[in-house]
């Protein structure tokens, strides 16, 4: 029985199902019967697809819990080595106790006692951790630890859902594409080492509020997201240049007038009443050393030269701002105009690659953006192969330098190994992005003629501003509505094609 996906009522044009069109996806079907059909439909009468991938995102989010049990039983209160080991570290339990929540201390409010004298991360994410606290029941200081963790894998359980939620909506005839998210490997092991999640689903329902063409809840959410965690604000630069491409100013302004509004909502009252403890998270990252999954870290072991912190920060904004230029030029110059998701996530990894620290758990900041930038089963999963390589090497050097003489894990030459291969694994998915820039045919959002289904108003957009080399018209996919360009540097005005 054919699906009812194309006769849908909801749809204009039959939803996408990755089987009939991913060699990978449809190959790994056979495991659950082979290709879609009737049970994939979009009525009442069957699990819709955002209802099968919330099911799958809760299902791997708890094999991710139960990765972490060696840690939750014994090997985070037995010594460093254990839980690195069993590869199964996480933050939470340990700074729930160090930063004070154990003795019912305020963020930014409370000295802390010893070197980190405030909490270190922003104030939403604050925020999370003090609800988190309190909704900890009472006990040993172990059992709270473990209770602790358990409370905020319940809440970071949520910011997951809504993730795969989000990114299966984004995109209305591509609703599948949020199975990558779901099923992501790198997102169920790290998922709970830190709090990256909050920020991470609220950058994704930002996303899926541009797509709807709501510029002021985008605005607000990504201001939320950067009050949670820096990185989300980067998505303005992707707003910037393709509002200026399509001359949309209007939305660009909606859209960064509600980030600054959410932003100091949420920030001001700790500003003012807690201005040292609200710097931290700041200070913090200026002062931070050179740290693990860096390419500056390689830089230092091998060659055994100690690089000044100030140095490294200077280097590190020059190099953004290098590739931020040039993700703007390819922005005003591609045959057609890019997608909202590729030059999202195209600017978050340019910003994690040239960072003194590649925390295993960033991965998480780029598995939606790439979910949407790049939906092909292939490269999404040899990009998760490479994370999960890193995330197993990482515990293993870790494990190496805390064994002392009995030299058990993975000596450094083996880590920086590591790294390369975790950088090699985001560069290569950043380039088949910009392939796709290119030869807008090779990108498969695109081959149904679609033009860019989460950019919102940019959507089938006139292109108003290009650089002279983007006036020739694409020859390689089905063009979106064109209208007057301006050729750089003409004093006449707008050119007609």
């Amino acid at each position: 029985m054919p699906s009812a996906e194309g006769t849908s009522v909801h749809e204009e044009r039959p939803v996408v199902r990755p089987t009939h069109q991913d060699e990978m996806a449809e190959a790994g079907s056979e495991l659950i019967g082979g290709r879609s059909g009737r049970w994939t439909r979009l009525g009442s009468t069957a699990l819709t697809p955002v209802g099968v991938i919330a099911l799958v995102a809760l299902g791997m989010f708890a094999l991710g819990m139960v990765q972490k049990l060696p840690c939750y039983n014994w090997a985070w209160f037995r010594g460093a080595g254990s839980q690195y080991t069993h590869a199964c570290y996480s933050d939470i339990p340990h700074l729930y106790v160090a930063r004070g929540f154990s003795e019912g201390l305020v963020p930014y409010f409370d000295r802390l006692p010893g070197d980190m004298q405030y909490l270190e991360y922003p104030v939403l994410t604050g925020v999370f951790m003090q609800i988190a606290s309190w909704l900890t029941p009472g006990g040993s200081i172990q059992h709270r630890e473990q209770m602790y963790w358990m409370v905020n894998a319940g809440m970071l359980m949520i910011c997951a859902v809504i993730i795969a939620v989000c990114v299966a909506r984004t995109h209305r005839r591509r609703p599948w594409d949020g199975l990558l998210v779901a099923l992501a490997p790198a997102f169920a092991l790290t998922a709970t080492i830190n709090w990256d999640l909050l920020a991470v689903a609220l950058t994704a329902a930002a996303m899926l509020m541009w797509a709807r063409g709501r510029a002021v809840a985008f605005g607000i959410l990504i201001g939320l997201a950067t009050a949670a965690k820096l990185y989300p604000v980067l998505l303005l630069g992707p707003v910037l240049v393709l509002c200026w491409r399509a001359g949309k100013w209007r939305e660009l302004c909606l859209a960064a007038l509600g980030t600054a509004a959410s932003w100091l909502m949420v920030n001001l009252p700790v500003m003012a009443f807690a201005p040292e403890g609200w710097n931290k998270f700041y200070t913090f990252s200026e002062k931070r050393g050179i740290d693990f999954g860096s390419f500056w870290l390689i830089i230092t072991q091998r060659t055994g030269i100690t690089i000044e912190v100030s140095t490294v920060n200077d280097l590190s904004i020059l190099l953004m701002l290098v590739l931020c230029a040039a993700i703007g030029a390819l922005t005003l110059m591609a045959p057609r105009r890019p997608r909202f998701a590729q030059l999202a996530f195209l600017v978050v990894a340019a910003f994690i690659l040239v960072n003194k620290v590649y925390s295993p758990q960033y991965v998480l900041w780029l598995i939606p953006l790439a979910a949407l930038a790049r939906p092909r089963w292939r490269d999404f999963l040899i990009w998760q192969a490479c994370e999960v390589m890193y995330f197993l090497g990482i515990w293993m050097y870790l494990a190496y330098t805390t064994s002392g003489d009995k030299h058990q894990g993975l000596p450094t030459e083996g880590y920086q190994l590591a790294i390369i291969l975790h950088l090699l694994g985001t560069l290569y998915l950043c380039a088949v992005v910009v392939r796709d820039i290119l030869v807008p045919a090779r990108d498969v959002v695109r081959r149904d003629g679609s033009d860019d289904p989460s950019g919102g108003v940019l959507d089938g957009a006139r292109d108003v501003f290009v650089l002279r080399r983007a006036v020739h018209p694409p020859r390689h996919a089905v063009p979106a509505v064109e209208g007057p360009r301006v050729e750089w540097g003409a004093a006449h005005g707008p050119v007609a094609d």
